[in-house]
């Protein structure tokens, strides 16, 4: 990916599509030969490798329990019904029970030998499973919505995997990329959560050249209906200033599209091609793969990058 990029780091491995990344601060706009690149801080400050490491190490995970009861929430998400959060939203619904019982109250404590039903099918733990996709479009990324043609769970075959995941995140109708997919509630948590600056790149093509004056200010940051948002990094490719990469961790709904529109501009196209770590390589549109015990290794560690 040729670039011209504001540095708020020092270099990180560079994702799918994306060259090399230099150190050098000067240089001139893309397209003359030569290139820079820059970070974005969000607030135009730069940041050392001790700063950085600071800013990206996650938040510390709540301690385990020593009575042996584990909350609610987090015994739905580890049965591979969905995220934790998204098991709040359940539970203060009404659709779970404890040995019989309709249990709306959050922070529930409950033992592995309860009885825990969601919407009245007993919970049991399962295989934790991980999985990668190459999203198509077209596809809703949802595990059901009866308004929706097609959605992404039916790419996944039940005889390869017999165990309920659900996406880790969401990527809207249009988007194409890399997905992922799992029954651990908890590692969902952590990469969808914006406190753990997970990484992400997208690949962006616009109806028409980005102008160097919207190129700054989507690195410096500018503010939408619901608050500020700055790129952590953002880069021209291959010399065409209507197709650009762009890093952000932030997980605001259609984010992305938002940023362009916001100044005038129409995303033709939009592809996740990093996330955490994870890429598409040798997966044609809608295939799916298991990840590596190397890839759920480095998840589990928290090297999202």
């Amino acid at each position: 990916m040729q670039n011209t990029s504001r540095k708020r780091n020092t270099p990180r491995p560079a994702g799918p599509k994306t060259a090399a990344r230099s150190n050098n601060s000067k240089g001139r706009q893309a397209g003359s030969g030569k290139n820079y690149e820059r970070r974005s801080s969000g607030s135009g400050r730069y940041f050392s490798d001790k700063q950085h490491k600071k800013r990206n190490t996650p938040a510390k995970a709540a301690s385990e329990e020593d009575d042996g009861l584990v909350r609610l929430n987090k015994f739905v998400a580890n049965s591979g019904v969905c995220s934790r959060r998204e098991a709040d939203k359940f539970i203060e619904a009404g659709l779970v029970t404890v040995n019989g019982k309709i249990v709306t109250e959050l922070g529930t404590k409950v033992s592995p030998t309860d009885d825990i039903r969601f919407s009245g099918e007993r919970l049991k733990g399962e295989k934790k499973v991980y999985i990668v996709m190459n999203k198509p479009k077209n596809f809703v990324t949802t595990t059901s919505d009866p308004h929706a043609e097609k959605t992404v769970m039916e790419l996944i075959s039940n005889e390869l995997c017999k165990e309920r995941v659900f996406p880790v995140g969401r990527l809207d109708k249009a988007t194409t990329g890399v997905l992922m997919f799992t029954n651990d509630g908890n590692l969902a948590e952590k990469l969808t959560h914006p406190s753990y600056h997970v990484r992400k790149i997208y690949y962006v093509t616009l109806d028409k050249n980005l102008k160097k004056a919207d190129f700054d200010a989507i690195l410096d940051g500018i503010t939408l209906e619901d608050g500020p948002i700055a790129a952590d990094a953002l880069s021209y490719v291959n010399g065409m200033q209507s197709e650009v990469g762009i890093e952000i961790h932030s997980g605001r709904n259609r984010i992305v599209r938002r940023i362009f529109e916001h100044l005038g501009y129409k995303v033709k196209k939009l592809d996740m091609v990093f996330f955490a770590g994870l890429t598409k390589k040798n997966l044609r549109r809608g295939q799916w793969r298991f990840l590596t015990d190397e890839e759920i290794n480095h998840l589990m560690m928290g090297a999202f990058e």
